[in-house]
């Protein structure tokens, strides 16, 4: 007992070394953080953005994103998540990630009526910091084909332009591999929090 306590501080000290290694090992190791299970690989594109530049999948590469297929006529599903992803982005604006590690890019899948002009209308509804967030639309035929092939979503219109798809919101790493997909019509499925959490989670 003596000998413990004329060595306490030491203890202590070796202690602390012992749980900083078993931290590094971890950090290393990866262990204790959440698998991302590699569901797709995203295709080369080559859309327009709202500022009229063009905008390729290579110029996103690098960052953490989240991708999401919409319309701006939508009726429903489209404006409401849109609003959701704006809290996220101004959540990781507050903590100093958003254009610096995360990138957001919303696609138009309805070209004939979403001109640069009314996307615009659509984000500046939201407060969107265009900065961090790609706002693009491309030949109808060419982003349905990228949201089945590379994102797994479905999108259904007719003649008179109405449109059914998938509200799904893809997280994307920084190789271009889709690693989750969130069901946005699902609140058990995807929240703000839990967005915020994985993008930076996936981004370290």
């Amino acid at each position: 007992m003596e000998t413990f306590k004329r060595y306490k501080w030491t203890w202590a000290v070796v202690g602390i070394i012992i749980v900083f290694a078993a931290y590094l090992l971890v950090s290393s190791l990866d262990l204790g953080k959440k698998e991302w299970p590699v569901i797709s690989t995203v295709e080369d594109f080559s859309f327009e953005n709202v500022d009229n530049t063009t905008v390729t999948l290579e110029d996103t590469k690098g960052k953490v994103r989240l991708f999401y297929f919409f319309f701006t006529s939508c009726p429903d599903v489209c404006p409401v998540t849109t609003f959701m992803l704006t809290q996220v982005q101004n959540k990781l604006k507050e903590e100093g990630v958003f254009n610096k590690d995360i990138e957001f890019v919303s696609i138009s899948f309805d070209p004939e009526v979403d001109t640069v002009e009314k996307i615009k209308e659509f984000g500046d509804k939201f407060k969107v910091d265009y900065n961090g967030w790609y706002f693009l639309r491309g030949e109808k035929q060419t982003v349905w084909d990228l949201a089945e092939k590379s994102f797994k979503i479905m999108i259904l219109g007719d003649k008179e332009g109405n449109y059914s798809h998938a509200n799904f919101i893809a997280l994307v790493d920084r190789d271009n591999q889709v690693r989750n997909l969130y069901n946005a019509n699902d609140p058990d499925d995807v929240s703000v929090d839990m967005l915020v959490k994985d993008l930076k989670d996936l981004a370290k």
